[in-house]
């Protein structure tokens, strides 16, 4: 089973869509598009919910170890 984790290498902010696609294996971009857009129908809870990934979620540096 794979974990999930924030990405050093694919990160743009804090690396957590970058984990989801390495995960899911789903482009990236494509993920920070629908974040983008669905924060503005959520009125931010999408954003909100990435700020608390971002400080749970470990890197894949410590995952690896």
């Amino acid at each position: 089973m794979k974990k999930l984790y924030r990405s050093t290498d694919d990160s743009q902010l804090s690396g957590v869509l970058g984990g989801l696609s390495e995960t899911f294996n789903i482009d990236a971009s494509i993920l920070r598009i629908i974040v983008v857009i669905s924060g503005f129908f959520t009125g931010g809870l999408t954003w909100l919910i990435y700020i608390v990934a971002a400080i749970v979620m470990p890197t894949d540096r410590e995952v690896r170890k």
